[in-house]
């Protein structure tokens, strides 16, 4: 089991069982001070039993429940902004057997001060059964308020795989003047994994000639993957486009997580942007965001375009939205011919967890010596020129080190992730 500001997560019935959805429940109810929760599920099969467990204890102390049904991340994101507090019951982009619970703050994930309230046990007082309530929400709705009309009714390819956004994406691309072709709704018979950022989306690929775009969301919704003209493009791309259509909105002031393309950072310049980078994780780009009041940014690792305004979470369904607005303009096609000339690559070696902080500190070490530029924020990020950069992480919900490289030459971007994979290994040999 994983237990990080992201979220808990673990093989449901394995590592992950009612028992713990029931402790950190009652825990995370000692800190929700308006005494109301939304929550809300996604597709996963353990998603009912994990759901129902998780409104017992909150209802047992006393706080009243408003309970979407199946929804997706960012609905119960924006709909806590009203209640005060959120719980979504999912493991984000991990295998089906797994499940797990986010946490969700005055309309933010929880921070790292919070995170240790719910994993230690909070003796609470008794107190009267909290009410159970079942709610739509107004995402859509305000959604669209948001973007508005889309011109020219572009057709749009949609890969729902299996997910909570099957509700609510194809909805709101339709209230927007999309023709939308859906592919992959149902769990049962989804031809692809749950992380788009990680699947070849070949169905996809192949209905996106025929259409002025493609979509594909994980299970929880959070993350979008564009499809354009047959090709799947990288997490970025996602991420650039939000940054594009923030900027025409007029938007300045950005954060972006340090693994995130720099082509993304130099086309925010370009256009009189600045940019602030944060550590990687959702939670961390938010937490920054708030505090140095940013308009938009995100992560481009997940595919994760965050908008303060609406949402304080990755919002791969609102994102869709801003992209399918931007189809056939300038700054659509300036944005991705911009990204085109970069090369990302993103890797992972398996080293055991218990050992991350000794790997990543002979990392550090070596790297140091090798780079005249190094950023130590989070993990160790090697500065090679102002077009190529490497960053070496520890990964907070698995058994690996991540190794991610960029740069303007393919070649060398390979080079640099090669050499550093091998040192990583290198270094975990060293302190095994």
């Amino acid at each position: 089991m994983k237990t990080t500001i992201s979220g808990i997560r673990g093989i449901f019935g394995d590592d992950f069982t009612l028992k713990e959805v029931l402790e950190f429940c009652n825990n995370f109810s000692s800190i929700v001070d308006t005494k109301k929760c939304v929550i809300g599920k996604d597709t996963r099969p353990s998603g009912d039993m994990v759901k129902e467990t998780a409104s017992a204890a909150l209802m047992q102390n006393g706080i009243d429940v408003y309970d979407l049904g199946m929804a997706p991340t960012p609905v119960v994101f924006h709909e806590s902004r009203l209640f005060g507090a959120g719980i979504v019951v999912t493991s984000s982009h991990n295998p089906l057997e797994w499940n797990g619970l986010k946490f969700i703050i005055q309309g933010r994930g929880i921070n790292e001060s919070e995170l240790p309230k719910i994993l230690e046990k909070q003796e609470l007082e008794i107190s009267e059964i909290g009410d159970e309530e079942k709610i739509i929400s107004s995402y859509l709705v305000d959604a669209q308020k948001l973007i508005g009309d889309v011109q020219n009714s572009p057709k749009i390819a949609v890969d729902i795989g299996g997910g909570a956004a099957k509700e609510y994406a194809p909805k709101l691309l339709g209230m927007l003047g999309c023709n939308v072709r859906l592919i992959n709704q149902d769990l049962n018979n989804c031809s692809r994994g749950p992380d788009p950022t990680s699947d070849n989306l070949d169905d996809l690929v192949l209905a996106s000639p025929d259409n002025d775009i493609g979509f594909a969301f994980d299970l929880d919704g959070d993350r979008l993957v564009v499809v354009k003209d047959g090709t799947k493009q990288t997490p970025d791309v996602t991420l650039g486009l939000g940054v594009a259509k923030s900027l025409e909105l007029g938007y300045k002031n950005f954060v972006l997580s340090i693994d995130t393309s720099v082509s993304v950072e130099k086309f925010i310049k370009e256009h009189g942007g600045t940019v602030q980078r944060s550590k990687v994780g959702e939670a961390n780009v938010i937490d920054m965001m708030i505090k140095s009041k940013a308009q938009a940014g995100g992560e481009g690792s997940s595919a994760g375009f965050i908008l303060p305004e609406f949402n304080f979470c990755r919002d791969g369904i609102l994102t869709s939205g801003l992209i399918a607005s931007m189809l056939g303009t300038s700054q659509f096609n300036e944005v991705l011919s911009f990204m085109e000339n970069y090369t990302q690559i993103r890797d992972k070696t398996s080293v055991d967890s218990a050992l991350h902080d000794k790997v990543i500190e002979k990392v550090t070490e070596k790297l140091g010596q090798k780079y005249s530029e190094v950023i130590t924020l989070d993990g160790i990020k090697g500065i090679i020129d102002e077009d190529s950069w490497v960053l070496i992480r520890k990964s907070n919900t698995e058994d690996i080190i991540r190794v991610s490289a960029e740069s303007n030459d393919p070649q060398k971007c390979a080079s640099i992730i090669k050499e550093s994979t091998s040192l990583v290994n290198q270094c975990y040999e060293q302190v095994r």
